[in-house]
C-alpha cells in the first residue's frame, strides 16, 4: 500500500526542495517547475527489518512507503485570498493527508511572496485558504439541499435534513476558525462527509523550512510552533530542506552521515519527516519474515488479522484460518521463533484480533 501525501506550500517556500529531499527526487525546482504534480516514493524507516534480516538471511528486505505528490508547482494563488478550485482542487482531494512547507529561512536572493519572512503568518493564511475552499464547496452543497427538499419525498426528507444540520454544525465551526479535523464530530457524522473530501478535514504536517544557520534552533522552533499550533491531527517539524536535498542525492551513507555529525544532526531529517507522516495517517506496521524477504506491511490502526491478511493477497484473507503471531520485541528477546514457540510466545490469533504495530505474523489459510 502507497499512502499518497499532497504538499502543498507558497512560491518560494521550498516545497519541491523539501519533495527532492523526502523521495530523493530531482524535480525542477523554482519559477521552472511544471504544473503537473511531481509524484515520488519515500520508503519507511524501520530498524526492525534490519535486525529481523541478521536472524533471517532474507533474499530482500522490503520497507513500508509513502507516496508524495508536489502539489501545484506553479500555483501563485494559494495563501493570497483566492479559492483553490478546478483542477488543484481535484489533486488536493484526492491525497489522504497534507504537508505544508512554510518558509523560515533567509535568503536574498529569494524574495519571500509575501515580502518579508513571518512562518506564523504563512501558515495562518493556508489554513484559511484549506477552510475556504471546503466552506465554498459546503455552501453550493447547502443550496441544492435546500432546492432538493422542496420537491423531496417524504422518505427523503429526513436524509435530507440530517445532511443540511450536520453541514450548518460544520460550517458554524468553520467560520470560527476550526478546521473539521479538529471539530468534534461522532463517527457516523465523519462517515457521512468522507465522499466530500473536505481540505480541512485531513491530517496535516506542517513542516517550517529552516536554513543551516539555524540547525542549532531545531528543538526551539518545532517546540515554539507546536505550542501555537500543534494539535493531535496537526504536527510540525522544523526542517532544513535544502541540506537534507543535498544529503539525499549522495550515494556514500557514511558521507551523509559524517555531514550530518559536522551539522549536530542524529538521524536524517527525512526519517523524521516521513515516521511523522506515517503517525500522522495513522498506520502501523505488522512484519512477515523468511527466507524470501523480511517485509514491513502498512494498515490502518485498529485492523483485524483477516483484514490484514488481505494486504499481502485477497486469497489469504478469503481463506483466512488463524494467524501466527510473536510480538516484535519478544522474537528478538528469545532469539529465534524456535525459541518463541518453546517459551510460549508464538501464539494463535483468529480473525477479529486486533493487530498490534510490530507483530510478526504467519496467516495460515485454505482455498
Amino acid at each position: 500500500m502507497s499512502v499518497g501525501i499532497g504538499i502543498i506550500g507558497l512560491p518560494e517556500s521550498g516545497r519541491t526542495t523539501v519533495f527532492n529531499a523526502l523521495t530523493k527526487g530531482n524535480a525542477a525546482t523554482g519559477i521552472q517547475a511544471p504544473k503537473a504534480p511531481h509524484i515520488g516514493i519515500s520508503k519507511v524507516p524501520d530498524a526492525r527489518l534490519t535486525k529481523l534480516a541478521g536472524m533471517f538471511n532474507p533474499k530482500k528486505i522490503v520497507p513500508a512507503e509513502i507516496k508524495y505528490l508536489d502539489i501545484g508547482a506553479s500555483i501563485k494563488g494559494i495563501g493570497k485570498d483566492s479559492s483553490i478550485s478546478g483542477e488543484l482542487l481535484t489533486q488536493l482531494s484526492n491525497v489522504d493527508a497534507l504537508i505544508n512547507v512554510v518558509r523560515y529561512f533567509s535568503d536574498d536572493s529569494i524574495a519571500h511572496s509575501s515580502g518579508s519572512i513571518d512562518p506564523s503568518r504563512d501558515i495562518d493564511n493556508m489554513n484559511m485558504e484549506l477552510s475556504f475552499s471546503d466552506l465554498t464547496i459546503m455552501e453550493r452543497r447547502m443550496e441544492r439541499i435546500a432546492n432538493s427538499l422542496k420537491s423531496a419525498k417524504a422518505d427523503e426528507r429526513q436524509q435530507y435534513k440530517n445532511e443540511q444540520d450536520l453541514l450548518a454544525k460544520i460550517k458554524t465551526d468553520l467560520e470560527n476558525d476550526i478546521p473539521i479535523r479538529e471539530q468534534k464530530l461522532t463517527e457516523e457524522e465523519k462517515k457521512l462527509i468522507v465522499g466530500y473530501q473536505f481540505l480541512s478535514a485531513k491530517p496535516l504536517l506542517t513542516i517550517v523550512n529552516i536554513g543551516e544557520s539555524q540547525l542549532a534552533d531545531t528543538n526551539k522552533i518545532e517546540q515554539e510552533m507546536n505550542t501555537e499550533f500543534g494539535t493531535a491531527n496537526h504536527h510540525v517539524i522544523a526542517f532544513c530542506g535544502n541540506l537534507e536535498m543535498e544529503l539525499a542525492q549522495l550515494d556514500d551513507e557514511e558521507s551523509a552521515a559524517s555531514f550530518r555529525s559536522d551539522f549536530g544532526l542524529t538521524e536524517p531529517g527525512l526519517d523524521r519527516v516521513i515516521k511523522q507522516s506515517y503517525a500522522l495517517l495513522g498506520l502501523i506496521s505488522f512484519l512477515t519474515a523468511g527466507a524470501d524477504e523480511c517485509r514491513a506491511w502498512p494498515i490502518t490502526e485498529g485492523t483485524v488479522a483477516q483484514k490484514a491478511a488481505g494486504k499481502i493477497h485477497s486469497d489469504i484473507e478469503r481463506g483466512f484460518i488463524r494467524a501466527e503471531i510473536i510480538s516484535y520485541e519478544d522474537l528478538i528477546n528469545c532469539g529465534s521463533l524456535a525459541e518463541g514457540k518453546k517459551r510460549g510466545l508464538l501464539r494463535l490469533e483468529g480473525k477479529t484480533y486486533v493487530v498490534k504495530d510490530g507483530d510478526i505474523i504467519n496467516f495460515l489459510f485454505n482455498v
